[in-house]
């Protein structure tokens, strides 16, 4: 019998060790999925709603995905937000089997953790040719505080297209080919319906390793290096044009256009890169408020970084009988600068308008003004800096004898997670759906509305939480939440707030709204009796179907 080759195991391995990682570094999502989530913050119950609905659509009908069950009648009220159509096509599996939504979100956090470090591994892997080193470089980019910080924003979990977008893009730069081109265009596609801010991110990291190793290698001359390379945008356009005119329109209406000013508020400072939740380093943190992003990549990190950028911008004399020595390290100190300049101008961009590069990125490119948060760029800054860091450990594992290297591989990308571990994740009960809602599962289809309405800014997150509860129903919700809110819904949002009222029926039967669900409990005690009163008062055009403690569910009947 033939024995599988070390190589021939090597990708099953290292998908195993991802999950393994991945289980312990997300507890307890990855182990008790049905029955915690974020569901503490606006935007947490905002990310298990978003999940849920694009697989529930994907499942029923696909056509109207884009056409999410809030701001009833409005149409593509997914795109108001972050659409996060990859989250939402990894949760499909889950939510067939389950329909809740908390396991469909749970599930899919736990995949990007392990997609991250299959690229970020895959990445190191081409560019050092060490699986010690290549494991170091996942552990540090997939499992950074940055991350860990965002398990209330599912997109920004997302980062495997990144890694894999610079893969790619070193597969085409050392051998242009149509097959590499097609290939660097659906990574860069990937990534863009997988998060936009990321898409974004990875474009500009491709564009820039374009023109970088263009440089580097003479081949600004190369006519099929330039046509590759622009088949790669064709081909990521393309694929995103039809998402990005919708956009477009919406920016045109006012609706998701976002200022320099408003992106001044989310930059980062040095405070920043110095912030993290991990058990290691939360002993820093009082010295270090306020704060914008957590963007510390670790103790480990930062010196094998160090260590890589200066190893390899070293000028090694390789012996003249040996071309192949002087290639490689030719080669490496070309990936050195370019991920050392992708490292600094990330920072660069990151410290928003004020700092220069992000107001020249905003004036520049068009989709710049998508963006809010400059700070995120940090992401970029610890791919970087991961890759520098397998530079170091590859030449450092290189010097040791065979058997001690592959124990020290083994042992490194441990000491890395170690550092950067913060389990328990914080976590939050499931909230148990009402009574009345399951029965309106029962009911015919028709739009519902659901009061407390809150109309302030301040408050406007707390429509998530029936959001949340629409994942039992799916029935059109009046209500809604999202980065940006339709003028229709702000303008006729105080009329509602007076529910019952005539104004306030006078807008529901615009919406031709058939439900609708009055939760008692949620008033403040002296605005809990003038509903009740206007309640008796309204009575013959409100029909009780069920009620369920302090939580009441109508139907709108003609008076």
């Amino acid at each position: 019998m033939t024995l599988p080759r070390p190589r021939a195991l090597e990708p099953a391995v290292t998908l195993l060790c991802a999950i393994a990682l991945a289980m312990v570094m997300t507890y307890p999502y990855s182990l008790h999925p049905g029955s915690v989530g974020r569901v503490d913050s606006g935007d947490g119950r905002l990310s298990i709603w978003n999940v849920a609905w694009i697989a529930h659509a994907l499942t029923t009908n696909p056509s109207q995905v884009l056409d999410a069950n809030i701001f009833h009648p409005s149409r593509h009220a997914l795109l108001y937000s972050e659409a996060n159509l990859g989250a939402g096509v990894l949760a499909v599996p889950a939510w067939l089997l389950t329909s809740d939504p908390y396991v469909a979100h749970n599930v899919v956090l736990v995949i990007t953790f392990v997609l991250s470090a299959l690229a970020a591994y895959a990445l190191a892997r081409r560019l050092t040719r060490s699986r010690g080193a290549s494991a170091a470089a996942a552990v540090a980019f997939a499992f950074t505080p940055f991350v860990f910080a965002h398990t209330t924003h599912i997109q920004l979990l997302m980062t495997f297209g990144l890694p894999l977008s610079a893969l790619a893009m070193h597969r085409l730069v050392d051998a242009p080919s149509l097959g590499r081109s097609v290939a660097l265009g659906l990574a860069l596609a990937l990534q863009g319906f997988a998060c936009a801010y990321y898409g974004i991110f990875a474009g500009l990291l491709v564009g820039a390793g374009v023109l970088f190793y263009a440089w580097a290698r003479g081949l600004w001359r190369s006519p099929r290096y330039w046509l590759a390379a622009a088949g790669s945008a064709t081909i990521s356009v393309a694929l995103l044009m039809p998402l990005l005119v919708l956009y477009l329109d919406l920016q045109a209406e006012g609706g998701v256009q976002r200022s320099l000013g408003n992106a001044a508020t989310y930059a980062s400072t040095w405070r920043d890169y110095l912030t993290s939740a991990a058990w290691a380093h939360r002993w820093m943190l009082p010295w270090l408020r306020p704060w914008v992003e957590v963007l510390f990549p670790g103790l480990v990190t930062v010196t094998l970084a160090g260590a890589g950028l200066w190893l390899g911008l070293r000028r090694g004399r390789a012996p003249v009988t040996d071309p192949g020595a002087a290639t490689a390290a030719r080669v490496r100190r070309e990936h050195t600068i370019f991920y050392g300049l992708l490292a600094g101008l990330a920072f660069w961009a990151s410290l928003g308008p004020k700092a220069g590069l992000y107001s020249a990125l905003y004036y520049a490119l068009p989709v710049f003004s998508f963006l809010r948060a400059p700070a995120r760029f940090g992401v970029i800054v610890v791919l970087a800096l991961a890759v520098l860091a397998a530079f170091a450990v590859e030449r450092w594992l290189a010097r040791m004898p065979p058997t001690r290297a592959a124990w020290a591989g083994a042992a490194l990308p441990l000491v890395v997670a170690a550092e950067l571990t913060g389990i328990p994740l914080g976590t939050f009960p499931a909230r148990p759906v009402p009574e009345p809602y399951r029965v309106l599962a029962r009911l015919p289809p028709g739009p519902l509305v659901e009061f407390p309405f809150y109309y302030q800014n301040i408050d406007l997150h707390h429509h998530t939480l029936y959001m949340l509860f629409s994942t039992s129903h799916w029935h059109p919700l009046v209500n809604g939440y999202s980065d940006h809110v339709p003028e229709a819904f702000r303008a006729s949002a105080w009329d509602l707030h007076t529910f019952p009222s005539i104004e306030a029926f006078q807008v529901l039967e615009r919406r031709g709204a058939r439900y609708a669900m009055v939760h008692l409990d949620m008033y403040a005690s002296a605005a809990r009796r003038e509903v009740l009163e206007r309640l008796e008062t309204f009575a013959p055009r409100l029909r009780l179907l069920v009620r369920n403690g302090e939580v009441l569910l109508f139907e709108i009947v003609e008076p």
